[in-house]
Parts: C-alpha cells; structure tokens; sequence
C-alpha cells in the first residue's frame, strides 16, 4: 500500500544548521562541539578563537553561534550585534564560567538568546542549541512566507489595497497604483476615498468600509460578512481621464491593526460588454418591429407625398393674390420636408434594425475615404472647412462590405463637418496597425461634453435639432458585424476624435 500524499510544504532554506563556536579556550572548544554533534546529528560547527576571526566566519552565515563572554580581543556581549548583522535570522548563546543576574539580565536585552553556564549538563546545552535552531528555522520560514506574501500582491492581476481606520492607504500594490498613475509608495498616508473614489461612489464605499468594520465586531457571533462595492477608480486631481470600474472585496484584517483589505477586480470592460449586449439585444428586438411598422408606415407617407404633389399643381390654378398662393406654397414644402425627414428616420431605424449579413471582399479604405471626403468636399467648402489627408495606401485592405463601410465613412465625415458650425480643420487618416486598418478622423470643432461622450452609441440619443440619434448607433453596428472597434476621444474646446479599426482578415 502506498504512503498517504503529503501535504506541500514550504521547503526548508537550510536543511543543516551551522553553528558557530567562539572560545579561545581550545580544550573547551573541542568539548564543545562533540557534545553538540552527538546531540544534534548532521550539523555543520565551525570555531573561532576571537571576536575578529568570528565576524569573517560570520560573513558566511550561521544559524547559532556560542560565544564566550571572555574574548582576548572583545567582549562576547559587544559581539552579539554585528554577529547578528553578519547573518540576520541568527541566534547568539553566550557562554560563562560565573553569571549574576545582572550579567545575565544585560545579556539578554543584547539580543543574546540564553546564557549558558560553562558547568552545563551535555543534555541542557544540546536541548538550548536545538531551541535556537528551531527559533531560527520558524524566523526563515516566517520571512520567506511574508516575501512569497510580497511577490504575490505585486505580481497578481488584481488591484489590492489595505486602509487603517481613518481610510488612509497602508498598502496599494503595483497594479492598483499603476490603473491611477502613480506609483505605490506615493500612495501612502493618503485619504483613499477623496483620492481616487468619485463622489457619486464615496457614500456606497463608506457603507462597505463601516460594514465591514461593524460586521467584524460581530463576526466572533455570526458569520463574518464580506462586503462587495463597485465604483469607479481614477485619478481625482486628472477628472478627464478614462474612468475605469472596478468591483472591490472588503474585508478586515483581525491582527490589532484592523486595516481593511480590498481586492479589486478591473470590470470595465465587462460593464461594456454587457451594455453592448443588452444594446444588440435591444436592437434584434427592435428589428421584428420595424420590419412590420415600416410596411404599414411607409405606405401612408407614400399616399402624402402623392397628395402633396396634386395639392402644389393645384395651387398654381388656384384664383388668388399671389402672396395667399406662396404663403399657402410654403405650407406645402414645410409638410413635403417633414414627410422626407420622417422616410429617413424610418430608412435609418430600419437600417440600424434589419438583421442583414455583410458582404465579405476584399475593400480598399484609402479609395473609399478618398470617395467620401470627394463627395462631402463641396459642403465643406461651404463651411469654411478645410480637408486635410493623411492617406497611406500600402496594406490597408481590409475584408468586409464596401457599401456598409462607405455608410460608416460618411456618417462620420458628416458628424464631424456638422460640429464645425465656424469651419476648422477635418483630419483624415488611414493607415495599417498590426492585423487591422485605422481610420482616423479628427476634428477641430467645440468638442464633446464628458457626460455626453459616454451616450453618442445609444440608439435614438442626440444633441442636433433635426438629428434622428441613429447615425453613430449605425458606425457602432457596421463595426462590430466587422469584428472592429471604434472610439471617440473628445474634450470639451478641442474637438473630437473618431478611430475605426477594420480587421485585415488575412
């Protein structure tokens, strides 16, 4: 039968403890170490006649040394300190022929671990040599655990943190800091919450800090609870930075220091995921009805345009002064622009609904943005607006539909020459990254509002008088049936940025 597996421990730093002896009394010295080996088997004992010859020994390292309080050129008791330099996790016995309490007392508060009388007993001494050796095996053991300890909260991938009991940082690891711009040791002694929590999520992460501490206290009765908070994480004094969402795990450290503990995980871009997924589910949704609405609607509009057209040739037989007739004339161009934004809305919604498949060829960007800005160069002559190129045409093929990405293209040059109402400069670029092409287009116009910028995606959400609210949703779709990506930097006064990336699909 096999042997049970054992269980994995920490492996020991020294297999063999090393003892030091330090005596110049050279009949005392051999005494000395054939009691300890036949004791302790396997040692490795090394001697020293003086406290100079000891220290360069020393250097080497040593687990216990035995030293005499009566050296010829120190005196044992000075020696206890740079030994224990030399090799920090040691332990010094000291040995004497006569003791007084107060030698033994002053000793003790040296650093030494026990006074050993030179009329010791073999079994006394070997017992304190093996309690020192035990003591200094737990001390490596113990610094080896906190160093594996260490290692671990600054390698690992999620954000820690350790709060005292006026929420100022003990602890932030390398990840933590690094998501904030700083790096740990600035962290330290200040208030985590004004730091680097937003407003809207200081009074959720006070709750859980409290309960956390409150659940403690009760722990020792009921389950201990540990809290879970989301919030925001960010550089506070940098408001336009990317704000990142981070779920936290409290819970509170039950040595006497009672710091608080938070393990972070970075769910940004899960948040994000999610709402597209929600989006996209809306939308498929959306798709059922506004196949069967835009039948029913279409034909309705249809009939008043035809109406309209009637009613205008009629109005030119009408028998009436001329301003009754264009005043009348207006009315009808007014009804006849409201029924043609009405068929775009609907052609648009459909278009951002319909649950249609995309071509896959080969499509050149540089023509097809050079097409684009062709076609849109007049209206932005006519805005004051100059169109700068910045097309590289090497590589940059992507695989996808021609006239979905022409969509794209021009839904993004028109947003752009619309927010320049005093003319600027429209920036356009396209060139290959990595496995994708990029286009850029950068505008120099008022900007985006931070609040706004998050929103510029949802269906149906716009700032424009006229705007159906379903131009960007459309990008967003095209793109992602593309397997691409697509972001919009902005702030306020310096315009926007919008960055499409198209899979070459090689």
């Amino acid at each position: 039968m096999s042997p049970p597996p054992s269980l994995p421990s920490l492996p020991a730093v020294r297999p063999i403890g090393r003892v030091l002896i330090v005596d110049d009394n050279a009949e005392l010295v051999e005494t000395l170490r054939a009691v300890i080996a036949s004791g302790v088997p396997g040692l490795s004992i090394a001697t020293a006649a003086n406290g100079d010859a000891a220290l360069k020994m020393a250097q080497k390292g040593f687990d216990v040394a035995i030293v005499d309080v009566k050296l010829p050129d120190v005196s044992g008791i000075d020696l206890i300190q740079p030994l224990r330099v030399a090799s920090p996790f040691s332990e010094v016995l000291l040995l004497t022929g006569f003791a007084s309490v107060d030698a033994a007392i002053g000793a003790l508060r040296s650093g030494a671990f026990a006074f050993v009388l030179k009329s010791f007993r073999p079994e006394e001494l070997i017992s304190i040599v093996e309690q020192a050796l035990g003591k200094v095996q737990l001390k490596r053991e113990r610094e080896e655990l906190e160093r594996r300890y260490r290692d671990l909260v600054e390698v690992t991938d999620v954000l820690v943190f350790a709060l005292d009991n006026d929420d100022k940082v003990a602890l932030m690891n390398r990840k933590a800091a690094s998501m904030v711009n700083i790096v740990p040791d600035q962290a330290l002694g200040r208030p985590f919450l004004e730091s680097w929590i937003p407003k809207e999520d200081r009074g959720a992460m006070r709750t859980a800090l409290a309960g956390t501490r409150d659940g403690f206290a009760v722990a020792a009765h009921h389950h201990h609870r540990a809290y879970e908070v989301e919030t925001g994480f960010v550089d506070q004094s940098v408001p336009s930075t990317a704000r990142r969402r981070v779920r936290w795990h409290l819970s509170r450290s039950p040595d006497p220091t009672g710091l608080v503990y938070g393990i972070g995980i970075d769910i940004t871009e899960r948040r994000a995921l999610e709402k597209r997924a929600a989006d996209a589910e809306a939308l498929s949704a959306m798709g059922e009805l506004a196949m069967n609405l835009a039948h029913e609607i279409r034909n309705p509009l249809n009939a008043a345009v035809l109406q309209l057209h009637l009613l205008n040739r009629n109005l030119d037989r009408l028998d009436a002064e001329e301003p009754t007739r264009v005043a009348l004339k207006d009315r009808v161009r007014i009804v006849g622009d409201e029924i043609g934004r009405l068929n775009r809305l609907l052609t648009e919604f459909l278009e951002l609904a319909r649950p249609r498949g995309i071509a896959r060829e080969p499509v050149h960007l540089p023509r097809l943005v050079d097409e684009v800005l062709d076609l849109e160069g007049e209206s932005a002559k006519g805005k004051g607006i100059e169109i700068v190129r910045q097309i590289s045409a090497e590589g940059c093929v992507a695989i996808g539909d021609r006239e979905k990405l022409k969509q794209v293209t021009i839904n993004i040059v028109v947003n752009a020459l619309e927010a320049m109402k005093q003319g600027g400069v429209l920036t356009a670029s396209v060139r290959p990254a990595g496995e994708s092409v990029v286009m850029t287009f950068e505008d120099n116009g008022p900007g985006i509002e931070p609040a706004v910028l998050a929103s510029v995606f949802d269906p149906f959400f716009t700032t424009k008088e006229a705007g159906t609210g379903l131009g960007l949703s459309i990008v967003r779709k095209i793109v992602d049936q593309h397997g691409g990506d697509v972001v919009i930097e902005s702030e306020r006064g310096h315009g926007a940025r919008v960055t499409v990336s198209i899979p070459m699909g090689r």
